[in-house]
């Protein structure tokens, strides 16, 4: 009984660090996807974490810190950015490109 409080414990102790929230979704260009090897940057309290698009748009950040973030699409020479919210679990954030006036935006789905 004794080893397994212990285990559990060590548990608890090492895995809270690892502890994340996990940014993930899709973004497409209208009703495709954007094309794969797009690159999605989140900034937040001085940090920055990048992920590449997959094949179907998708992406997947895994950032440390909580509150409030910037996800940053770059996209040929136009870079969009939108604000959103980091928390202690996974959140998923579907996002459409928009052009208006010849500059990119980006709009929750």
């Amino acid at each position: 009984m004794k080893s397994t409080v212990i285990v559990l414990l060590a548990l608890f102790v090492f895995a809270s660090p690892v502890l994340a929230g996990e940014l993930y979704g899709t973004i497409t260009d209208g009703k495709k996807p954007i094309a794969a090897g797009v690159k999605v940057e989140i900034a937040v309290s001085g940090k920055s974490y990048t992920a590449e698009t997959g094949k179907f748009g998708s992406y997947r950040i895994a950032v440390k810190e909580k509150g409030k973030c910037t996800l940053t699409v770059h996209v040929g020479e136009q870079s969009p950015s939108v604000d959103l919210f980091s928390y202690d679990r996974s959140t998923r954030y579907d996002w459409v490109l928009e052009t208006n006036d010849g500059k990119l935006s980006l709009r929750r789905k």
